[in-house]
């Protein structure tokens, strides 16, 4: 944890302690993982470590020498050796790759430039590759909560590059819209989405009372800080993303059976529900307190433009112009149903919010993807209905649930940009072994992992 709080700081100084970490841990991950006898889950764990890498890469401003849209491309080829290496096959994920070809071939507006389709095509691509790849893969529960720490580090370094870079909150003047400034000078709706992630990986193993950081009290100090850094972007998405995922994981085990709780020593939800609520409320109010009540207005999908009465609030501005975007692209689906209008050609045809990339993922395979689109959601949606039967321990199917929830709904306010949704998804579809929710301290095996990585 230190060492990426390290990397987060010095980043602000140089983006070159950043770059000489991600390619030392690259091309020493590659000698290990290329081996024959390597196992899945080290390869795995290679993937979700560097591919965390990604924002705080952007916010340090590595590029070119860690490409800007480096998720992307660094997923797809990892993906590509990882399922030809392991020989894995998934018949619905693969139909679900085969049905973005045609979109990527086609361009209605006849504007789409290669990065502009690039730009739009991998994402969903990367989604239906991870399903081929982790699917039916039996990873243990402490590697698979060692997948999560992995994720988590480069997020601590997210954090401490927006705290460090943001001035002192009283010299900031909040606004009824993201802030850069406390989201480290960079896009507050991608911090957003880190921290709101990072917030719900942390809350994974402080209410399972899994070991994270090896101290309980420095468990919730940290998942307090996420908290309270991402309310501080003013971002709603990434946030009430992680909220939701908090909120699944609670009602699948609000909702395990009294013997299922015995047999798998499951936290006492009545035990964790209030603190839960305690912690979060709590540092909602502090924040919103800090803000002058700015944070609770906008949360309520308040805008300068409502709240003065020079503007009516409604769908659209509560979603700050998203709504716009999803109805542009649902009448593009409507006139061109088949095939759709190509991908990344949207955002020159809609009548509204022209010349806007699209933020939900669902309209965007629509408008562009057509009838071939829908069948990717379906497939997609029926692999997240059968997650609640994936594991008779409601810990991990809560997990696993929440995970792909995390996934989808990020697709809903930044598309699939980012490696968020690929690789939650992707880890929702793996197997968890393992009986008892016994008390591990994973650490010894995590430095194991970090050092072969």
């Amino acid at each position: 944890m230190g060492i990426h709080a390290l990397l987060g700081f010095a980043s602000l100084l140089s983006p070159f302690p950043l770059i000489i970490w991600f390619y030392l841990s690259f091309f020493t991950s590659m000698v290990q993982v290329l081996r024959p006898s390597t196992p899945p889950s080290i390869y795995a764990a290679m993937m979700v470590y560097l591919l965390s890498f990604e924002l705080i890469a952007r916010m340090a401003q590595t590029s070119p020498y860690i490409p800007y849209e480096m998720g992307k491309y660094l997923f797809f080829i990892l993906l590509v050796i990882g399922i030809l290496k392991y020989r894995t096959s998934q018949w619905p994920a693969l139909w679900m790759a085969l049905a973005l070809i045609p979109g990527a071939i086609l361009d209605l507006s006849g504007q789409v430039s290669f990065l502009d389709m690039i730009f739009n095509f991998l994402g969903p691509l990367n989604v239906a590759l991870a399903i081929l790849f982790f699917k039916g893969k039996r990873f243990s529960r402490t590697m698979f909560m060692n997948l999560i720490i992995l994720m988590i580090y480069p997020m601590v370094a997210v954090l401490a590059h927006a705290i460090f870079k943001a001035p002192d909150l009283g010299d900031v003047e909040f606004e009824l819209g993201a802030n850069m400034v406390t989201s480290g000078g960079f896009g507050s709706n991608q911090v957003s989405t880190g921290l709101g992630l990072a917030s719900f990986l942390v809350f994974i193993f402080w209410i399972n009372n899994w070991k994270l950081t090896g101290y309980r009290w420095l468990d919730t100090t940290l998942l307090a800080v996420f908290i309270l850094q991402g309310l501080l972007t003013f971002s709603r998405g990434g946030m009430v993303t992680g909220f939701l995922g908090i909120f699944v994981l609670l009602v699948v085990l609000r909702n395990a059976k009294t013997w299922q709780i015995r047999k798998y020593n499951l936290p006492r939800i009545g035990k964790y529900l209030i603190p839960s609520f305690i912690l979060i409320m709590g540092v909602f109010f502090a924040v919103n307190r800090l803000t002058d009540g700015m944070l609770l207005l906008r949360y309520q999908g308040e805008t300068a433009g409502t709240v003065s009465g020079s503007k009516q609030k409604s769908l659209n501005t509560i979603t700050s112009g998203r709504f716009d975007i999803f109805t542009g692209d649902i009448d593009l689906f409507l006139e061109n149903p088949i095939l759709g209008v190509g991908a990344g050609a949207s955002k020159y045809l809609r009548e509204k919010m022209t010349g806007v990339v699209a933020h939900v993922e669902l309209s965007r395979l629509l408008g562009e993807h057509g009838l071939l689109g829908v069948i990717y959601f379906l497939i997609l949606v029926n692999y997240g209905l059968k997650l609640p039967r994936s594991n008779p321990n409601p810990a991990l199917v809560g997990v696993v649930t929440a995970l792909f929830v995390v996934g989808v709904f990020t697709s809903f306010h930044a598309a699939m940009r980012t490696f968020v949704s690929p690789m939650t998804i992707g880890l929702s579809m793996v197997f968890i072994r393992g009986i008892a929710n016994q008390k591990v301290k994973p650490k010894n095996e995590v430095n194991q992992t970090v050092v072969k990585l």
